[in-house]
């Protein structure tokens, strides 16, 4: 965001000696297939350290407490906490009034199987309001939604703990991506199919449901991948910005890093490929990046035993085999936790932490969108073509 001021790397040390700065990695998480457990012994093991990940985060001379979504990672955290504690668990949890986002029932399902002390919060379109301070708090630019129910679950939990237990890191370790399974199902397709099938969808009229995803056959792993999480396709960036601003930024690719992650991996399978790159960008960049600002702008500390060290080396040293079995992801923490969770909750879909942004700005915050994006101050920063703006804010209210 500023000239001349970098972040430094995940996993990285800077030296100064001598007059000059650099810098050396001192970990990185391989996902190299190193151990010979078999699954019994995987599951076993993985218990133990996970256990021992959340006994040693519930030292603290101050109050406890965590995050519950109701999804399997926080679910298992509370419920191991709970074996450990001699109090009911402080839990804290989001909901949305749209039902399609919330998933608030799973986590007062939790929640009354572990007998926690429960706290719920719901996010409305009215709370956006604190928007600009979180742009303040956050100090560069950041565009994951959620971060807006990460601040209040953050505020609710600091009105009765000091630190909370997450549940963060068990996709990216343990594979629980919805693209994991789709892009191992597109593995699982013979090379001269998919090529067929690729090409053939340059047959297909445009806007034919199908079209897309039969193109995307054609590319490699990482294309594909960046497509998957690009908010903005490629070929809009002409239209989205004016002239001159897409003369300074034609030349950047904002998906080098992510595409050079997946280049470094090249020799894993396609679950570990993934998972490395997951870890190395989305993980690192975005997930940790939401919760630590979001929690210690209400001066609250997070710890996450998903992401203890040693376990993390052991699940990362295990075959994908063991991890996503038969297309089922989260195999491996299934399995551990298929004695200590209601088995609604381990067997239930993946649902993800989004915010309802398209309903609330087709409603409530239309007016919101309109102010921000197509004031005579976004117009003077001469970034954003104003006719394309205003047709994607029409095209949304309806």
């Amino acid at each position: 965001l500023f000239k001349d001021i970098f972040k430094l790397p995940a996993g990285h040390l800077l030296i100064y000696e001598n007059g000059q700065i650099r810098t050396k990695r001192y970990w990185e998480l391989s996902f190299t297939s190193t151990c010979r457990d078999d699954e019994a012994t995987a599951v076993e093991r993985t218990r133990e350290l996970l256990r021992e990940a959340v006994k040693v985060r519930l030292m603290s001379e101050v109050p406890l407490g965590a995050f519950l979504s109701g999804g399997i990672d926080s679910s298992l955290v509370v419920g191991l906490m709970s074996s450990m504690m001699s109090e009911p668990v402080k839990t804290f949890s989001i909901g949305f009034d749209e039902d399609d986002y919330s998933e608030l029932h799973y986590a007062r399902q939790v929640a009354n199987y572990f007998g926690t002390e429960h706290h719920e919060f719901f996010v409305r379109p009215d709370l956006i309001s604190v928007l600009p301070e979180l742009v303040w708090a956050y100090d560069e630019p950041f565009a994951d939604a959620s971060m807006l129910p990460t601040y209040y679950v953050s505020k609710l939990a600091r009105e009765h703990v000091t630190v909370v237990l997450t549940g963060d890191g068990g996709d990216e370790i343990f594979g629980g991506y919805t693209r994991y399974a789709r892009e191992l199902a597109i593995d699982g397709i013979p090379a001269l199919l998919r090529f067929l099938l690729g090409y053939g969808s340059m047959l297909m009229p445009d806007g034919m449901r199908g079209k897309k995803r039969l193109h995307n056959l054609r590319s490699n792993l990482a294309s594909r991948y960046v497509r998957t999480l690009a908010s903005l396709p490629e070929y809009l960036r002409s239209t989205l910005y004016t002239r001159e601003y897409l003369a300074i930024v034609s030349q950047g690719n904002p998906y080098e890093r992510l595409i050079s992650k997946f280049e470094r991996a090249s020799h894993l399978d396609i679950l570990a490929q993934m998972q490395y790159a997951d870890v190395e960008t989305y993980l690192t960049d975005d997930i940790l990046v939401k919760v630590d600002k979001a929690s210690m702008f209400n001066s609250l500390e997070t710890r996450a035993p998903l992401l203890d060290q040693y376990l993390v080396e052991y699940v990362a040293s295990l075959p994908s085999t063991i991890l996503n079995r038969g297309g089922e992801l989260k195999h491996l923490l299934k399995k551990v936790a298929a004695d200590m969770l209601p088995a609604a909750i381990v067997t239930r879909p993946k649902q993800g932490f989004s915010v309802p942004i398209q309903h609330w700005f087709r409603a409530d915050l239309a007016n919101f969108a309109r102010d921000l994006l197509d004031s005579p101050r976004a117009h003077e920063r001469g970034i954003f073509n104003p006719q394309y703006i205003r047709h994607l804010l029409e095209s949304h209210t309806h």
